[in-house]
C-alpha cells in the first residue's frame, strides 16, 4: 500500500468524492456536497478494497463516478455509473392551520409529482399525539378505506378523490371539534420507500 493513491471523482465535473494518500484518507478535501456522506470501508483498505460507501443518497448523485489508482510504478482506472435514483418527497403546510370550532378545514399533503398514484401502495394520515398516534384516515391498494378511520373521525375526514391522481392526498376534515387541535403527519409509503409531512392545526375558535 505504500506510495498508492486512490481518488474517487464525479467523471462529469472532476468533483473530489474521496481521497486516499499517505496511507490515511482525507475526508477534509472532498467537496462540501459529500462531507460526512462518502466513505471507504477502512477495514477493507488493507486488502486493496477501495470501494465507496455513499449515504444519505439525493437525485442529484445521479451520474458517473471514476475511481483512478496511482502507485509509484503504474495508474489505472474504472468507472461506475449510478443512476435511476428514486426518490420520495412529501410537502405539508409550512404553516399552522387556524379554524374556528364547526367549521370544515383542508390539511395538506402533496407527493411529488414523478411517483403516480398507482405507485403509492399506502397514505395514512394520524393525529400524533405525545401518547398516541390516532388514524385518522387510510388510504391503501388504489382505495381510501374510511371504515379505519378512529371513530373520533369517522364521517368526518375525506381525501379530495379527483386530486388524487395528482399526487394530491390533502385531508378534508369537517365539522372542527375543540379536541382536533393538534399535530397531523401525512405518511406515505411508495415502492418501498417512505416519506412523511406534518400539519399542525391550532387556535380553535368559537
Amino acid at each position: 500500500m505504500e506510495g498508492l493513491e486512490v481518488e474517487w471523482r464525479r467523471t462529469d465535473s472532476e468533483t473530489l468524492v474521496h481521497l486516499y494518500q499517505d496511507g490515511k484518507s482525507h475526508p477534509e478535501s472532498q467537496q462540501e456536497d459529500y462531507h460526512d456522506r462518502a466513505h471507504f470501508f477502512t477495514d477493507q483498505i488493507q486488502h486493496g478494497n477501495f470501494s465507496l460507501r455513499l449515504d444519505n443518497l439525493r437525485a442529484e448523485d445521479e451520474g458517473q463516478y471514476t475511481c483512478r489508482v496511482y502507485s509509484q510504478q503504474d495508474s489505472g482506472k474504472t468507472v461506475v455509473q449510478i443512476k435511476d435514483i428514486e426518490r420520495l418527497l412529501v410537502s405539508g403546510s409550512s404553516r399552522s392551520i387556524s379554524a374556528s370550532v364547526g367549521e370544515d378545514v383542508t390539511l395538506s399533503c402533496s407527493v411529488d409529482s414523478h411517483i403516480t398514484s398507482e405507485h403509492i401502495d399506502e397514505v395514512s394520515w394520524k393525529k400524533t399525539d405525545e401518547d398516541e398516534n390516532i388514524l385518522v384516515l387510510l388510504y391503501q391498494n388504489n382505495e381510501t378505506l374510511p371504515d379505519s378511520s378512529d371513530e373520533r373521525y369517522r364521517d368526518r375526514v375525506e381525501f379530495f378523490t379527483a386530486e388524487i391522481p395528482k399526487g394530491n392526498f390533502s385531508l378534508r376534515l369537517k365539522n372542527v371539534r375543540t379536541g382536533d387541535k393538534g399535530v397531523y403527519m401525512c405518511q406515505v409509503f411508495a415502492g418501498g420507500l417512505s416519506a412523511n409531512a406534518t400539519v399542525v392545526l391550532e387556535r380553535l375558535g368559537e
